[in-house]
This record gives structure tokens, sequence and C-alpha cells, in this order.
């Protein structure tokens, strides 16, 4: 590898054992009461490389690549780069990120299904070779613009559930590859593997026989083509549960033996993103003003008793930040209050909205809080998937502040793992068990 990220301006907390997550957040806010309340997250680093030892005793040797839009931070990207994983790319801005982290342009793959001319004389030029394509269209762009490609055919798969009905799908027919690879032929245009996707909502596992079945077909009718097929990406859909990732090697295992046994020398691939980074990542919101609604009631939102008040709260972040993805998904998690209450305290119906006063703006249509005050703060675990890459700028928008940590067992099981580096190492700094988190210490963010 090259080397790392000269320019990135953070760097990671060496947590003592007996300091922990909870302290870091508890100091955190306490800084920031103290100097302008603005809206942070702490990213756990250890747990990407828990994951990732989960992934190899359970997955290998299917070797993972992240999504880099699913997390673009530079922390992440460090860590994930010394674990020798690969890289998903959606754009040029990607393709630049992880190249800047010395990563060679075998390990990247541009997945775009609807790609720029100019990024794909990009890749060209730089040489990442391994892209995605579903219709011919975007095949006869790329071979216009990078004749040297190695094609992944996108092949559709049958998870729509209700969830997804108003999403966009891509991926082609079994029918629809056989005028791809005649496409391929008359352009010199390499085929060299099959690409599907299955989403994390899919409750039926058996779409991945259908699936790896599909791919199968795929290949044997490359095979009458003259294409040499070697790779074979299932996609992403990993929730970074141990268990649905057990659910699923157990139902494709067989499979892969079966079709694409280790002798075929078929490489098996997936784009574990969400997996990686979502529990990693914790969020502090601020709340910046409150109303207090016994008459007129937010849309959908009921009172627990006719003579209880309804309480809305506004927050410093929200749907034009880090809660982009409430957009087009549910919220994968639950406010948290930071600050201490009783057990017996009553609790509310809320409704949390972000800061731009826009009816779209809505992040918890209902929820039970206690009766919170203006300065307060709230805590939202598992938000490190989708909400931490380039941010809008809407109603003068701050984007969080991200401080970094892990202890010193990860780091421990990193040295073991022998996937350190002196130049990563220098980002490393102590901080005791009893963390005081001032201007003067080194606990530095990446805005």
């Amino acid at each position: 590898m090259k080397g790392f990220l000269e320019d990135a301006n953070y760097s990671i907390g060496l947590l003592d054992e007996g300091a922990t997550l909870a302290d870091v957040i508890d100091n955190c806010i306490y800084e920031h009461t103290h100097t302008g309340k603005r809206a942070f997250y702490v990213g756990d680093l250890g747990k990407l490389v828990k994951k990732n030892t989960q992934w190899q005793n359970v997955m290998a040797p299917i070797k993972p690549f992240y999504p880099v839009k699913c997390n673009s931070t530079p922390g992440v990207l460090e860590i994930l780069g010394t674990l020798g994983i690969g890289f998903a790319c959606s754009n040029k801005s990607e393709m630049v990120l992880v190249q800047d982290l010395g990563i060679s342009p075998e390990n990247i793959i541009y997945t775009n299904p609807c790609k720029q001319a100019s990024q794909i004389k990009y890749a060209a030029k730089t040489g990442i070779n391994i892209m995605t394509c579903d219709n011919d269209i975007e095949l006869k762009k790329i071979a216009r613009s990078h004749p040297n490609a190695k094609l992944l055919l996108h092949i559709a798969t049958e998870d729509i559930t209700a969830d997804e009905e108003m999403n966009m799908k891509f991926g082609t027919t079994l029918k629809n590859c056989r005028h791809l690879m005649e496409c391929a032929k008359e352009f010199g245009i390499q085929i060299v593997g099959v690409k599907f996707h299955i989403s994390s909502t899919c409750r039926d596992l058996q779409t991945y026989i259908h699936a790896i079945s599909d791919a199968r077909c795929v290949f044997d009718m490359a095979e009458e083509f003259g294409f040499k097929m070697n790779i074979l990406d299932i996609g992403g859909g990993f929730t970074g549960s141990e268990l649905q990732l057990e659910e699923v090697n157990h139902v494709i295992r067989p499979l892969l033996d079966v079709y694409f046994p280790k002798e075929s020398g078929v490489n098996v691939i997936a784009e574990p993103g969400c997996y990686y980074v979502s529990s990693a990542f914790t969020l502090a919101v601020n709340i910046i003003a409150k109303k207090t609604e016994c008459d007129k009631l937010p849309s959908g939102v009921k009172q627990a008793r006719d003579d209880e008040p309804v309480f809305t709260y506004y927050i410093n972040d929200g749907v034009y930040g880090s809660f982009a993805s409430k957009l087009s998904e549910k919220l994968n998690t639950t406010p948290e209050v930071h600050k201490k209450y009783k057990e017996d305290e009553p609790l509310f119906t809320s409704s949390l909205w972000g800061p731009s006063c826009d009816e779209l703006d809505q992040i918890v249509e209902n929820c039970l809080l206690p009766e919170l005050s203006v300065g307060d703060w709230l805590i939202f675990a598992n938000m490190g998937s989708g909400t931490l890459g380039e941010q809008s700028t809407f109603n003068d928008y701050q984007r969080p502040l991200i401080y970094y940590m892990m202890s010193f067992s990860d780091w421990d099981e990193m040295q073991d793992a022998g996937i350190t580096s002196d130049t990563l190492m220098k980002n490393f700094f102590f901080v005791p068990s009893c963390i005081q988190l001032g201007s003067e210490d080194r606990f530095s963010t990446a805005a």
C-alpha cells in the first residue's frame, strides 16, 4: 500500500480498559454544552476489526468489497484498507479516495449502474477495469470510453418487498443477458462475471438460491460466447447481525460448492457496507426548539390520553444531514435520552423534527419520551451507515463533528493480526479512564 490519507485531519482516541463509549459521549456532550451545541458522532473503529474477524470466521473465502458510499469517513476507509478489504465505488470522488489509500485498481470495482462517460474515462486512465452493467446502452457507453473494461453483468433478483416497491430496481433478465453478450462480442468488451444484489429487507433467503442458480445459467451462457468468467458478486444486504450472516452462509454455501466450486477458478465476492459500519457510530443531537400541542397534533400522532400534552421537538440535525436515509426508508434506530431521569417519570407522546422547518424533515413521527427541555441531548445508536457522506448545506446546516475511538483490546487485536502500520499508528493517542476532553486535548475531529 502507498500509504494513508495525508491530509485527513483526525485522530483516534485509544481508550484504556477503564474508559467506555458512554464516557466518551458524556465528555463530548460536556464539552459541546460549553462551547456550542453542535451535533457529533462517536465512531468506535474497533467494531470494524471485530466485524471483519466475524466475516472471516463465517463467510471466508468470500472477499468483501466495501461500498464507499455507505460511509466514506477517513477513519473508516483507513482501517478497512489495512484489513485488506476491497472497495466498491459509485463515482470518481470515491475512486480518488480509495486510490489515495494506496489501494490497487484490482481491488476497486466501479458499481454505479448509471455511469458518467467522463468518470468511465477516469477509471480507464487509472486502471480501474472491473465495473457493472445491466443494459446495452450502458455497455456501448463503456465500450466507447473504456475498451479494456471487464464487466460484471448485473442480474435482477426476486427480492422486491412491499417496502421496496417505490425504490429503483436495477439488474437485467436472463433473457437479456444473451443480447448483452452479443453486444459485448460486437464491441470487443470482456464479460468476466455476474453480480446480483439482495436487499437487507428481504425476508426470504430462498431468493439467494434463485439468484445463484440464475448466475450459474449466465456463466454457462457465457461459455457459448467464449467469455472466461471468473467473478461472482453476491452483492450487499448484510445487516451486521451475526445470526443473519450465518443464516445467509447456511443457505448459499451448499450452492456455491456445487455451482462454483474452488476448482472452477471463480472468485466469489460480496459488498457488505452496513454490516461493517452501522453499529460503529453513535450520533448525539441537541434539542434546539420545543412546542407543546394539545389541540392541533402533528399528522399521524395520537395522544396516549386526551388530557396529556404532545411534545414536538426540533433538533440540530435532520433529513438534510445525518438522517438523509429517512427520506427513502424507515429509521433503523430509536432515540435515547442522555440525561438521567426517574424510572417512574411520566412519558409523553413526542415527535422529532430536523432544523430546516421543512415538512419532509420529520425524523421520528411518534415516540414516548419524558418531557425534555431545549438544550437536552438525544442519542441515536447504529448511525454509521448512509449518514456520513457528502451532506446538504440546506438552511446553513453544519455537518456533525466526528470523534474516533478504539479500545486497547481492539488495538491489541489489530497488532496481533499484523494489520497496523506506522502511518496509521500516528493517528492514535492515549485517553485515560478519567477522560477530560478540553480544547487542549488531542481528541480531534474530522468535520
